[in-house]
């Protein structure tokens, strides 16, 4: 049997044995992180989330989105803390795009922080465009800080 390639992944639904690492994972790349709670609550609720592995089954990535007639909204992707600006994060939203698409989807939203320059970042090369900001989102060490919402057509 022969070696994987090093940039091997898979990316597969989220089962609850993921929500540990990935809620670890989201406690060590946000300053305000989702709870093991949220996730579970998320999954419990039927959104479509899914983690990305490596050959080894590292965790790499993970998101979350959710699935509203032919809407779908961006809730959660993170991308291991040691494995950012690898494309981790860009193919996993070329994974939740077909997904989106697959269901009947034909836009795509999101919030993001303005602070957030990696992920904006992302977000642009894939076509997404600010629509609209929602003052005081997100919670700051300094008080609170606004969400950009962002959309894409798919």
């Amino acid at each position: 049997m022969s070696a994987l390639p090093q940039n091997y992944m898979v990316i597969e639904p989220m089962q609850l044995s993921d929500l540990r690492s990935v809620s670890v994972t989201e406690e060590q790349i946000y300053d305000f992180p989702w709870t093991l709670g949220n996730f579970a609550d998320s999954l419990s609720s039927g959104n479509s989330m899914w983690v990305m592995r490596d050959a080894r089954g590292e965790l790499l990535a993970y998101a979350v989105m959710l699935l509203v007639l032919d809407e779908a909204h961006l809730l959660n992707l993170g991308v291991v803390k040691t494995r950012q600006r690898h494309g981790y994060g860009a193919n996993l939203l070329m994974h939740l795009f077909e997904i989106a698409k697959n269901s009947g989807a034909i836009r795509m939203f999101l919030e993001v922080r303005p602070s957030n320059e990696a992920g904006r970042a992302l977000y642009r090369k894939f076509g997404f465009n600010q629509i609209g900001r929602r003052p005081g989102y997100y919670p700051a060490h300094d008080g609170r800080e606004d969400a950009l919402i962002l959309a894409c057509d798919i």
